[in-house]
Parts: C-alpha cells; structure tokens; sequence
C-alpha cells in the first residue's frame, strides 16, 4: 500500500466545511467550540491596480514582476456568451513583491515581454486548461505551474471551484457576482476590477496550503507529473467537424437535415466572426435544429419556426433560408454522413451485442478502477482518463501482464504515477 492509499484509508478529507481535516482526522475543535466563520474578502491588500492599458505601463509591470520573488499568481477574463472566440479581455496577476497588476490585452496585445520575463517562475493557476489557450495567444506561456483547481481535486476536497477552495482552505469568502459579466465591456466598471484582483489575491496562499495537504497525503510527486504534463502539451488541434456537436443534434437523423445543420451553423460562424459576438447571439442552436427538421420551402414557412419569429428581419430570414436551400440543392455524394468516424472502441452502450467478452472486461475495470478511485479518495477521471481504460478492455495486450498493460497505459498518456496505480488492479480485473 503506498503513502497515499495508507493516508486515505486513515482519514476522509470529505468535510463538511470543504477542507481536508486536522492531523488528528477531526474538523472539531479540541473545546467543542463551532468552527469560525469565515471573512468576507472585501477589498485586495493594496486597493484596487490601475489597469495596464499603454506600453510605458507595461513596461513598469514587466520590470515590477521580474523582481518579484516566488510563484505568480495568473488568471484571465474572457468574454464568453458575448464575444466571438475565446480571447482573453482581462489579465490579472499577483507576485509577492510585485503586488497585483490588472493587464488590458486589447490594448496591449502582444505580453510575451511579460511572458519571457516570468518564463523561469512557477504560474499559479486555478483550472488551467481553461485559461492556458488564450493566454497563449497573447504571448504568455508558462513552463511551470500549479493548478490549484486540479490540486484540489487530487486531494479529494468534494469542492473544487475557487471560491468554496479558498473558503474551506483559507476562511475568506470571495464576491462571486461578475464571473459571467461582458469583459469585453469598456471601460471596465470597478466592482468587476475589484472581483478580477479579488480573485489572484490569495491564489499564492491558496497553492501553499494545498502543497502541503498533497505531500501529507503523499500525492505531491502526482500533482507535480499532472501539472508538468499540462505545461507542456501542445495546443489542441483544431476540433473536426464542430458543427455536429450542436446542441439538439440527436434529434437530427437524415443526411439531407445533417446537411442543413452543417449549412445554418457555417452561415452562423461566418456572421459571428465578422460582428465579433457569440454564435448564439446571432442564432440558436434550438433554431438551427428546427430548420433541419423542417426542411423549410420559403422565407413564409421558416417563419413560422421556433426562432425566426417576428423580431428577425427579412433580410436575416433570406439568409437563413439560402443557406437552407443551398443544403437542399447539394448532391447524394455531397451530404454529410450520419455519425462521426470513430477511432479506437465503439460506444460502451454497443459492446454487450458486439463483444459480450469485452462488456465483462469494461464491468469489472470500471468497479475495480472505481475502487480504487474511492480508497485514493480522488475522481476516476484524475486517477485515469476513461477512454484509456476502455482501449485497454476492448483490445487487451498479450500477454496480459503489468509490463503490457503498463505499457499500453504510457502510450494513451497516462502519467508514471496513474501507470503505478491502475495497472496492477486492470490487470487483476482483466485476468478475472
């Protein structure tokens, strides 16, 4: 048993505050008193930082940072439900030294001066993958970080998000009202600035206490191959097809509807990208899905359609029913085929009437995966990712041994530490 199960079989980190328990597995304090309330954190220790919005400033922050000493503090604003793509409109930063600095990257573009600056120092990010792509596109790029999201997750807090992080860990309530706000939006209000430098305020305590909870609980060594791994993957290619994950597409069974799907949601990326505003301001998904269904002759009957009503002009019906009409015309060979070419094993759902042998396998991985998952007190998809586990019961390597399957689990990605732990009990199951 390793240092992790042995501390997970001692003590639950499942509190009901949130937090992991004291050394002695109890959250109750030694005088029976109730555990404080925790503080509202009202206002960033320095007041809220002008915003970064000319190269002089920048220049300041960069050489402000670069002296500064210790991990980083990094988060980002994007504009999501408002602005075309996923850039980022508001960047925040925090070093011990520094102080906090609130960045405009649509005024300062290009931050790879900043980037190369802290190219050398730990990034501390909450649910990286989130920010990291439109980060990237402004030039910031760490080669180190700690996600505290995934720290939180590893150490088994059944909370993950920043705010009930930071209250269970710290004490201190953080706003939560301007997460979904157009930070787009010029000038920035200042609650929304106040909330922005609110939320790398603590970011750096944050990542502190929980690198000790991970290495006494003997997961640090996990959480640092999890966070290296993230730091270096390359950016995501590009999703193929992306018009098939509209949302209502179950519904749509012919070729000739997946052609007008394909056709209404081309139409509406084009538009949305040209008036820089959010695909389903321009139409909704809903919309597109009841046009495909209806296979609509004229302007008049997509007008009596959910979603081309009244409020839409005739100019915007006749573009919906041309793209509509350009589907309807297009040839047999030319339509879209149902489904999307899978690689690797079908969907579970289909494994019972294809290979019931191999339903058996993915049965017992899952619980034994499942188990393990419960003792480690981690989710299953941090102990290993669920497609990795179905590849290796679909087609299991021969012979089947931990070297085989060890090494069939590395080749999917997995990290030496989840190769450590699943590969003995998927061999256990398997072997079953």
């Amino acid at each position: 048993m390793t240092d992790a199960q042995e501390t997970a079989a001692a003590s639950s980190l499942r509190t009901t505050g949130g937090a992991p328990p004291d050394d002695g597995g109890s959250t109750a304090s030694v005088s029976g008193a109730p555990t404080p309330q925790p503080t509202p954190l009202l206002e960033p220790r320095e007041g809220i930082p002008p915003v970064i919005a000319d190269e002089a400033s920048l220049a300041e922050a960069i050489a402000a940072f670069a002296a500064g000493t210790g991990p980083v503090a990094v988060d980002a604003e994007r504009a999501s439900g408002y602005r075309y793509g996923q850039r980022a409109y508001l960047v925040q930063l925090r070093r011990e030294g520094a102080g906090s600095a609130l960045i405009d990257p649509v005024a300062c573009p290009d931050l790879s001066g900043l980037g190369e600056a802290l190219s050398d120092v730990e990034w501390v990010l909450h649910a990286a993958t989130q920010d990291l792509p439109c980060l990237r596109e402004i030039g910031l790029v760490p080669t180190r970080l700690f996600d505290t999201e995934l720290a939180g997750r590893l150490a088994g807090f059944p909370r993950v998000g920043l705010g009930a992080m930071v209250e269970g860990v710290l004490g201190f309530v953080l706003e939560k009202g301007h997460s979904a706000v157009d930070w787009s939006t010029r000038p920035l209000p200042e609650p929304w600035l106040r909330y922005a430098a609110l939320d790398v305020e603590l970011l750096v305590d944050l990542r502190d206490a929980l690198e000790k909870e991970l290495d006494r609980q003997g997961k640090l060594e996990w959480a640092h191959q999890e966070f290296d791994a993230i730091a270096s993957a390359p950016p995501p290619e590009p999703r193929k097809d992306p018009w098939r994950r509209t949302s209502g597409m179950h519904k749509v069974r012919r070729r000739r509807q997946l052609g007008v799907v394909r056709e209404l949601w081309q139409t509406r990326d084009r538009i949305a990208q040209r008036r820089d505003v959010s695909p389903g301001k321009v139409l909704s998904d809903a919309a597109i899905v009841e046009a495909a269904l209806a296979l609509p002759a004229n302007v008049h009957a997509l007008t009596a359609l959910n979603g081309y009503g009244h409020r839409m002009g005739r100019r915007q019906l006749e573009q919906w029913q041309a793209a509509v009409d350009r589907a309807k015309a297009l040839g047999e060979s030319q339509l879209p085929q149902p489904g999307q070419p899978v690689a690797g094993p079908p969907p579970p759902r289909a494994w019972a009437d294809k290979d019931p042998a191999a339903a058996a396998r993915l049965s017992a991985a899952r619980a034994a995966v499942s188990a393990l998952a419960e003792q480690l007190n981690m989710p299953q998809e941090n102990l290993i990712a669920p497609d990795s586990v179905r590849r290796v019961c679909w087609e299991p390597p021969q012979p089947l041994d931990a070297e085989t399957v060890g090494a069939v689990l590395s080749g999917l990605g997995a990290r030496p530490w989840q190769v450590e732990q699943v590969t003995p009990v998927l061999v256990k199951a398997l072997s079953a």
